[in-house]
């Protein structure tokens, strides 16, 4: 698995999502900018991520993540 693989992944599930993934081997590092994080709690954005990768996580595709998620409005007043 690639971080291009994982990217295309998370993107495919989350409609309108902007994701960068860095990482290699099983070890990535995910951000997610979306609107449908807006209501949501940091565990249930957490989640919705997960579900995407969830049987790579499974297969032993991906080992560990680390996930950044973010409205646009948040992503914006990181200075990102």
């Amino acid at each position: 698995m690639d971080a291009k693989t994982v990217e295309a992944m998370v993107s495919d599930a989350i409609d309108g999502a902007t994701v960068t993934v860095d990482g290699s081997g099983a070890n990535y590092d995910i951000t997610v900018v979306s609107d449908i994080f807006a209501d949501l709690r940091a565990v249930r954005r957490q989640q919705t991520v997960y579900a995407t990768i969830n049987e790579a996580i499974a297969s032993g595709s991906i080992h560990a993540v680390n996930i950044r998620t973010f409205t646009p409005e948040e992503w914006e007043a990181q200075g990102a």
